[in-house]
């Protein structure tokens, strides 16, 4: 293992989290490396869940963000508040619930792979099937495909290639283009070097464009299917789904317009945005 105990520190980020925040601290006491320093950082929760786990847990500190500011730029807020010692820093979501031995597969990963800038570990639904948690990055292509078809055709090539199912329900450790964000373990100086999450994210995609800036400065997304986690569901979400689907594809042209500057690009993504929001309202009518 490459890391103790004191180099580990977990961040999570909450929007009144409800039980799952309890749940997820208590799967946490099974993992040493990770349970001594949790750091909760709240984007302006009502139910006082925050404010029980700090006040139960000596392990907590909950930290405030000035309102709702979305997962990227709060994770960047808890990750900046460490001590430099802390060499790893891992990014979840409190409705997600570690297996034992999670954290320390991640970490033997790490020593194996230096190149890691970020590693992910298998996600399972509540029904124990397997999330796509490793994915490619999207091409404009295949973002299109995969944004048009998904609904009406899973199974569409664009919509594989983006997902690669095949590679999440593997059993090796493999490179892939990004990791999902709801449980990272990073590697924090390079985390630091690529300037943590872009904070224009509010919510989505800021995992996707963490993978790909990680990958230009160098470092690799390793995807670790001996590691697991169990995604239990948007707890927080879920209460406002419509404005989650549309603060989805706002990210989702924001990422596709980082992603292909310049002039000549301009007229594809006015047509690329006007079918987003067409799709967003279509999928929150009513």
């Amino acid at each position: 293992m490459s890391a103790g105990q004191n180099s580990v520190a977990v961040v999570t980020i909450t929007y009144s989290p409800g039980d799952t925040l309890e749940e997820f601290i208590e799967s946490l006491q099974t993992e040493p490396e990770a349970r001594g320093r949790i750091i909760v950082v709240d984007n302006g929760s009502t139910d006082g869940a925050p404010e029980r786990a700090a006040a139960e847990h000596d392990s907590v500190t909950l930290i405030r963000s000035p309102g709702n500011v979305g997962y990227g730029r709060a994770a960047n807020i808890g990750e900046r508040s460490l001590e430099a010692d802390i060499e790893w820093v891992l990014i979840a979501n409190p409705d997600t619930q570690v297996t034992p031995g999670a954290i320390a597969t991640l970490l033997e990963a790490a020593a194996s792979h230096p190149e890691a800038g970020v590693l992910g570990p298998k996600i399972l639904e509540p029904d124990g099937s397997v999330y796509p948690s490793a994915r490619s990055l999207p091409s404009m292509r295949t973002g299109i495909g995969h944004a048009v078809l998904s609904g009406i055709w899973p199974t569409n090539p664009w919509t594989r290639a983006y997902q690669q199912r095949d590679v999440s329900s593997s059993d090796e450790v493999t490179a892939v283009g990004w990791l999902s964000g709801a449980f990272l373990l990073a590697r924090r100086s390079a985390f630091d070097q690529i300037g943590g999450f872009d904070e224009r994210f509010f919510m989505y995609f800021e995992d996707v464009d963490l993978g790909r800036r990680m990958y230009l400065k160098g470092w690799r997304n390793i995807f670790v299917p001996q590691a697991t986690v169990v995604h239990i569901g948007g707890a927080s979400t879920e209460k406002v789904a419509d404005v989650m689907v549309r603060a989805h594809h706002r990210s989702a042209y924001q990422y596709i317009a980082k992603t292909h500057p310049g002039l000549v690009w301009k007229p594809v993504l006015a047509v690329v945005r006007v079918g987003l929001a067409v799709r967003a309202a279509f999928l929150t009518r009513g």
